[in-house]
């Protein structure tokens, strides 16, 4: 599979299918290609792949291991060479997006609820027991997105941690 996250020419993201190294098919997201024994599945999130697994006939699945060239592929090779600090980065990132949820949703909430028409439909506002600077929160929000994107290298994804809320189909 070789999925470009950024787009193409258009900003159409597409999954390819490559077998035995050629171009087999090509096709919007999300993407179900028919191979021989079942079908492989491809989703993406805001962040990376949400999903990309062969699916047998049978209804067993398995995830598909990615190139070792990718950054993907790196991120397993250190997992695998280093499984303590792979595990170690992993929590640590998680770690990481429940603070910025905890943290960020209730200010979130709070200015969302300041916009006027919200706020007379609703008859009061919101206003959140935490008070950041701003500097913190860029910060926090910097921090949150690499944690996101190393959950996206780990293939790991969360409706909640990953941005499921904002991808649409939750």
């Amino acid at each position: 599979m070789d999925i470009r996250h950024g787009g193409d020419d258009n900003g159409t993201v597409r999954a390819k299918l490559y077998l035995d190294g050629r171009l087999h098919a090509v096709s919007k997201l999300p993407a179900r290609f028919p191979v021989t024994g079942g079908v492989i599945e491809v989703v993406t999130s805001g962040f990376g792949l949400r999903r990309c697994h062969y699916v047998s006939d049978d209804g067993a699945e398995r995830q598909l291991a990615p190139d070792v060239a990718s950054a993907e592929g790196r991120r397993a090779r250190l997992e695998n060479a280093h499984p303590v600090a792979g595990r170690l980065i992993g929590l640590v990132s998680v770690v990481v997006l429940l603070i910025g949820l905890v943290l960020g949703v209730p200010q979130i909430i709070e200015e969302v609820s300041q916009f006027p028409p919200l706020a007379e439909r609703i008859g009061s506002t919101f206003t959140s027991p935490i008070q950041l600077p701003a500097w913190l929160n860029l910060s926090i929000l910097a921090a949150t997105l690499v944690a996101s994107t190393e959950r996206a290298l780990r293939l790991r994804y969360n409706w909640l941690l990953d941005g499921g809320l904002f991808d649409g189909d939750g």
